[in-house]
């Protein structure tokens, strides 16, 4: 027992490590959307120059998820995970060079191809230190760290902006995936390696594994794609993963066109930290309550669908958040009830890979799923981008926001609909080489 104590310990050290990173990302990206009415302003950056430079952004990101995947399942998580920290962080700082659309076009998109690399490597981890009992309440911790950047971004960037100017909150903001690379380096190993390891400890990571050693050579994505379960991970991310961008790429100019606070990026930092911080109770939530349906005995397939399902559900009243009859405090508890929905919803899509696929093809189909979930952004944000700038151009933005919210309102019944009526019957995928 003490010898499991200790591997519980240091296998949420893991979990933290992951938490970080998954926080700089987000911090990362962020950045841009909390700038969004100061980029008008100052760059005349509109609607739909915006639109492209966020979809320049979710293209690349698409990408990357394809490749990262397949890299991270060949070299490995340790050396997958810290390159692709580095790159971004590189091109996280190249922001601060951009004068225009053109040039925030190409930083953005460096900045996607890179940090596609962050999920595919974070799931494959939890899939090397967690048992399946335990995955998806660790998915829904470094999951939250989203949120935490999304929380951080509004609250840290009007400060250095007022100070410095705009281009010192891509170089603080970038810089500090430096320091996390030190960490990752010295600290991570993957279980197999890991020399204070016993073989009780290693044992209990893979004690849902059966008693055969899985063979560690990557998947070939025309294998993979031969599964249900790879198809439906791939529609429900692409249905849902863009009201995600929406939120995270839009809610500012909602709050400052819509709701009054203006283009002073200070004055709408306190609703977006409710908003995010409100999204990681539902991520590390979401992530317990399947957990918890499990250690009571249900299959990880029926409390996965369970969980889904009442955060689908959870999701729908945000179409009544561009409402006048509703204050601005009251859409932004809508909208943090919808953002902290989808978070749980996240947590426990993401761990039906680990659930289904073997170690070796988790990161691979991650990166496919990721890649659907991007290429949606990517319609989501051209579709935005449309709408706002028509309606935006009539005088009546607000009812471009009103379509917004109620396509984000529906789509997560209607991916849940689909994975509930589609799961095949065999829920376990057995890889044969």
């Amino acid at each position: 027992m003490t010898e499991l104590n200790k591997i519980g310990s240091y296998r949420w050290t893991v979990c933290a490590l992951i938490f970080f990173a998954t926080t700089v990302n987000y911090l990362d990206r962020q950045v841009i959307g909390i700038l969004k009415p100061l980029l008008e302003s100052e760059l005349g950056i509109g609607e739909k120059a915006y639109a492209q430079i966020i979809m320049a952004f979710q293209l690349s990101y698409a990408f990357g998820m394809v490749v990262a995947g397949r890299l991270i399942d060949k070299f490995g998580t340790k050396l997958g995970y810290g390159v692709s920290v580095i790159l971004w962080s590189i091109a996280a700082m190249g922001h601060a060079l951009a004068k225009g659309t053109l040039s925030f076009g190409f930083w953005r998109g460096f900045l996607g191809v890179s940090e596609a690399g962050n999920f595919p490597a974070a799931i494959k981890t939890v899939a090397e230190w967690f048992p399946k009992k335990e995955r998806a309440l660790a998915t829904g911790i470094f999951n939250s760290g989203t949120n935490v950047g999304a929380i951080v971004a509004p609250l840290a960037v009007p400060a250095m902006v007022a100070s410095w100017g705009w281009q010192t909150a891509f170089i603080v903001t970038g810089a500090i995936g430096f320091l996390w690379i030190i960490f990752w380096f010295i600290l991570y190993e993957v279980p197999e390696k890991h020399k204070r390891l016993s073989k009780a400890e290693l044992a209990y990571i893979n004690s849902d594994s059966g008693e055969r050693e899985e063979p560690q050579e990557p998947v070939k994505w025309s294998k993979l794609l031969k599964y249900r379960q790879t198809w439906l991970f791939f529609i429900g991310k692409g249905l849902t993963d863009p009201i995600w961008w929406f939120y995270l790429f839009w809610i500012p100019g909602w709050l400052a066109q819509v709701r009054g606070t203006g283009l002073d990026v200070k004055s709408f930092g306190l609703p977006l930290a409710f908003i995010y911080t409100a999204t990681t109770v539902g991520s590390i939530g979401g992530g317990w309550l399947s957990s918890f349906l499990i250690k009571k005995g249900m299959s990880p397939f029926k409390a996965r669908k369970i969980t889904m399902l009442i955060f689908a559900i959870l999701v729908v009243p945000i179409a009544f958040a561009s409402s006048p009859s509703i204050s601005t405090w009251g859409a932004v508890l809508l909208i943090a009830l919808a953002a902290s929905s989808h978070q749980a919803w996240s947590a426990n899509i993401y761990t039906t890979v680990s659930d289904a696929f073997p170690k070796r093809a988790v990161s691979s189909v991650t990166g496919i799923g990721g890649m659907a979930g991007a290429l949606g952004g990517a319609f989501i944000s051209y579709l935005a981008g449309a709408i706002l700038q028509y309606y935006k151009n009539q005088g009546h933005i607000e009812t471009g926001y009103v379509v917004m919210f109620t396509i984000a309102a529906s789509m997560y019944l209607i991916a849940w609909t689909i994975m509930a009526v589609f799961a095949p019957k065999n829920k376990i995928v057995e890889l044969k080489d």
